[in-house]
């Protein structure tokens, strides 16, 4: 454990790729701040970030090497994973083989998976859970610039006019990135657009929201594009130096743009009158079965227009992972050798020389879905799971628990004991985790930072790259893999991207290739290609980027599935909640998977807010509980992705969108697939804390969320309320009114410690779970009080928590607005909501928005 001074690394979460101080307070236990000298953030973060510190527990850890159910070593593990592999290539080949890996690794651990997979076990069967995140925007780069490149830099941001936000959230998923925006608005008046089919809160901060159907983004760009030549906006010279289009492109582009006619020329008039643009892109439009197709209508406008190597203006597609873009510089993607170098004869040779590869691969491998089909039908008979969880993330996710577990070999390396996905595993190897990793990772911007470790290594954990390393030298292959540190490798990887380099590609970093290892500890975060990479050559044949022609799909119907089902990021929670659901602070803002679905739809279909309802697709069935709002468009609904069966029975996400791939770069659609839902009514709902974690079987629904001293418990069932086996050891006290069908049951130990407390119902109310959650761990609550579920005095109401870093709700928000506050600026000075991580001040705005005297007095 290192104490005492501050370590710079970089945040674990999403590919804004803050900066972070970090100070070591004792064992397993740090204090977290922005760096101010980290240019990606300057001193920001996130909720999420903010609160590193309350997830570097070992709470759930993988401690030890696990062979089945039991406890290995090391040398025992990496024997068997070593010969298992070893045995799967002699009998059916390198292609029986796969790799699984993920935008959480490290740059080096990415490198050397690549390296074993595609150089010495001789198959292209690695692929990444960045293909679900940033495939089709990989793909877009590559069709018209001639290599993955993003042309632009956060700095860009500070100098547009206009932004134009698509299929992204970025007061949610990239709250970092907002506040840069909320800065240039303030400082130079910048004009923000949303383009999503859902009103989101950065819909409802923005100047326009342009509320397109599912995947309506080709025809919105393409018609864009239509009346930005009409109007003479094109720009001829820029174009003829740097641009080829093909014959008939112009005459193609359908000037049909999908959205009100007054919506669409309000966008018109913006983007004419803002030459300095900058297009964000995300999730909204990568992962869809035309995501490659929207991704390059987005670049189309801004070539054409000439918006792009120049101050304040791009295409910018934003990552979703802490090292997507680091996965995809060293191949990490099934489809590409490592260094943007892609399968001709010329590139392989060079690689093979480079790595002195005895078995380098002929071709590309599987991507994501294909992969696990392959593993379904037994084509591939060894699968290495690397930091992910596919049996949660992947779409159709009940087919891949079923190939998982079809899999003669399944290893799975990872920092916790209880996944979806390890719960699949014949092996399971310990990783390190944030906090313990060493190495570097690369942003949205193309920025390399470092991730120092913070603590040693808990129990026998390592970091990944060593477990490959290792692997390796048991398969014979010691000499290739004999790096003794992440600095070994990274100068390797910097070495290589020399031959992108000859090639005329921007990615290179050989100037790093000499650092020594004292060089590589204090190594500063740094931008490979500049602020523009793509310079006055683009890395294609001509040198010249090319405008693809793009074709909007068809409309999707489907008479029996009629709805369309959209998924989504929760501000506060991480991908599969294995490290953001360890922290209360991040548990408080949504406990639980909403469908989030439109009145007059609620109304239809029978469902009530804060009921429950199954959503229905073709490929299976999730129960959430409802929340009606306006914010979703009529005919279609939304879930979250974040829930596990680790902590939830219900609320699965990924159970339902279907396996369709973009045709281009596999990447899936997750946005927008076939629904219907059904309301359901349970016999009887309640809430349970305690102080550990339970196991609730046979129940309709349940989910669990962190609380300060346990976990609190969202149930719901149907006949007999049974709960006496989700109640620990101890003394219970127990009130039953059987009138209302209510039952309140405490259960303490000898010293009079609250172990769990239970709240259940057919018909009556339950009480607030606030309080309750709090005198967990407590001796000093009367049985009175914990009876009734309450404090004697009562405590202030203060609504559902809006900024979770204060504790501050809704009430005391609009407190705030009655007592004469008028902007986020002034609550905040009035109750301090907004003004640390600045992740809740979207909802902040649409609360002052809503509750001013005028606003009231007009709904009155």
């Amino acid at each position: 454990m290192k104490t005492g001074a501050p370590i710079r690394t970089t945040c674990a979460y999403c590919g804004v790729g803050c900066g972070v101080s970090a100070t070591v307070t004792g064992p397993r236990a740090v204090e977290i701040r922005g760096d101010a000298a980290h240019p990606a953030n300057h001193g920001r973060l996130c909720s999420k970030g903010t609160h590193l510190g309350e997830t570097v527990s070992l709470d759930g850890r993988l401690l030890a090497p696990m062979i089945g159910d039991r406890e290995a070593g090391w040398d025992e593990a990496l024997d068997l994973v070593a010969g298992k592999m070893r045995d799967c290539i002699a009998e059916h080949g390198p292609d029986s083989v796969a790799f699984y890996v993920s935008g959480q690794l490290l740059t080096e651990d990415y490198y050397a998976a690549n390296k074993l997979m595609k150089g010495f076990v001789g198959s292209a069967n690695i692929d990444t859970n960045s293909r679900l995140c940033m495939a089709s925007a990989v793909a877009a780069h590559n069709r018209a610039f001639g290599e993955d490149v993003v042309p632009c830099s956060y700095a860009d941001l500070d100098e547009a006019d206009l932004v134009l936000l698509v299929g992204s959230n970025t007061a949610w998923c990239h709250p970092v990135v907002w506040q840069r925006l909320e800065q240039a608005r303030a400082a130079r008046g910048t004009r923000l657009v949303v383009i999503d089919p859902r009103r989101t809160e950065t819909a409802e901060q923005a100047d326009l929201h342009v509320p397109i159907a599912p995947d309506g983004d080709v025809a919105l760009f393409n018609a864009l594009l239509a009346e930005t030549r009409r109007r003479g906006l094109v720009d001829e010279e820029y174009l003829a130096a740097h641009g080829e289009v093909d014959a008939g492109f112009w005459e193609a582009l359908d000037a049909a743009p999908g959205v009100p006619a007054e919506t669409f020329t309000a966008l018109c008039d913006l983007v004419a009158a803002h030459p300095r643009m900058v297009t964000l892109f995300s999730q909204g439009a990568n992962q869809s079965v035309c995501g490659t197709d929207k991704g390059n209508a987005i670049i189309n406008l801004h070539l054409a227009t000439g918006r792009i190597n120049r101050a304040g203006a791009g295409p910018f597609s934003i990552t979703g992972q802490p090292n997507a873009m680091g996965g995809r510089e060293v191949g990490g993607l099934s489809n590409t050798l490592a260094c943007h170098l892609g399968f001709g004869e010329d590139e392989r040779a060079e690689v093979e020389a480079f790595w002195d590869a005895p078995n380098l691969c002929a071709g590309p491998g599987l991507k994501a879905v294909d992969l696990f089909r392959a593993v379904h039908d037994g084509r591939i008979r060894f699968l290495w799971v690397m930091a992910t969880n596919p049996a949660v993330s992947m779409p159709d996710s009940g087919f891949v628990r079923k190939a998982l577990a079809r899999c003669p070999t399944v290893v799975v390396s990872d920092i916790i004991a209880d996944t979806d996905t390890g719960r699949l595993a014949h092996i399971r190897l310990p990783a390190h985790g944030w906090g313990e990793k060493d190495g570097t990772v690369t942003n949205s911007e193309r920025r390399v930072s470092r991730q120092r470790a913070l603590f040693a290594a808990p129990g026998e954990a390592r970091a990944d790259w060593r477990i490959i390393a290792q692997v390796a030298a048991r398969m014979g292959w010691t000499e290739h893999f004999a790096w003794d540190g992440p600095s070994a490798i990274f100068r390797e990887f910097a070495a290589m991207t020399g031959l992108a380099a000859r090639r005329g590609k921007a990615l290179d970093l050989t100037a790093h290739a000499g650092l020594t290892d004292d060089e590589y500890e204090g190594l500063e975060p740094f931008q490979w290609g500049g602020a523009q990479p793509l310079g006055a050559r683009f890395p294609t044949p001509s040198g010249k980027a090319r405008l693809v022609p793009v074709t909007p799909p068809a409309p999707a119907i489907d008479t029996e599935f009629p709805l369309r089902l959209n998924t989504a990021r929760y501000r506060d929670q991480w991908h599969t909640m294995t490290r953001t659901g360890l922290s209360p602070t991040l548990s408080q803002h949504r406990p639980e998977p909403l469908l989030e679905v439109h009145p007059l739809d609620a109304a239809e279909l029978g469902l009530t807010d804060g009921g429950f309802s199954r959503v229905e697709t073709k490929q299976g069935a999730s129960l959430y509980r409802v929340a009606v709002t306006e914010g979703q468009r009529r005919g279609e609904v939304c879930v979250p992705m974040h829930w596990t069966d680790a902590m939830a029975g219900e609320g699965r996400a990924n159970r339902l969108p279907s396996q369709a791939v973009d045709p281009v770069s596999g990447q899936p659609g997750f946005k927008n697939a076939a629904a219907r839902v059904v309301a359901v009514t349970p016999d009887w709902r309640g809430f349970l804390v305690r102080h550990d974690v339970a196991a609730p079987e046979g129940l309709l629904y349940w989910t669990r969320a962190r609380v300060k001293a346990g976990w609190l418990y969202e149930l719901a069932g149907e006949g007999t309320i049974d709960i006496g086996a989700l109640l620990p050891e101890g003394e219970r006290i127990e009130v039953v009114d059987m009138a209302r069908g209510m039952r309140r049951i405490a259960v303490r130990d000898t010293g009079g410690t609250l172990l769990a407390a239970a709240y259940l119902t057919r018909s009556g109310q339950l009480p607030p779970r606030e309080w309750v959650a709090g005198q967990l761990g407590l001796d000093a609550a009367s049985t009175a009080e914990l009876l009734a579920g309450r404090p004697s005095t009562p405590l202030p109401d203060r609504g559902p928590i809006v900024c979770v870093c204060h504790g501050i709700g809704e009430k005391d928000i609009a407190a705030a607005v009655q007592g004469g506050a008028s902007s986020v600026a002034e609550v905040g000075a009035c109750t301090r909501a907004g003004t640390n991580c600045g992740s809740c001040r979207p909802a902040i705005a649409r609360l002052v928005e809503a509750w001013t005297p005028i606003a009231l007095e007009a709904a009155e």
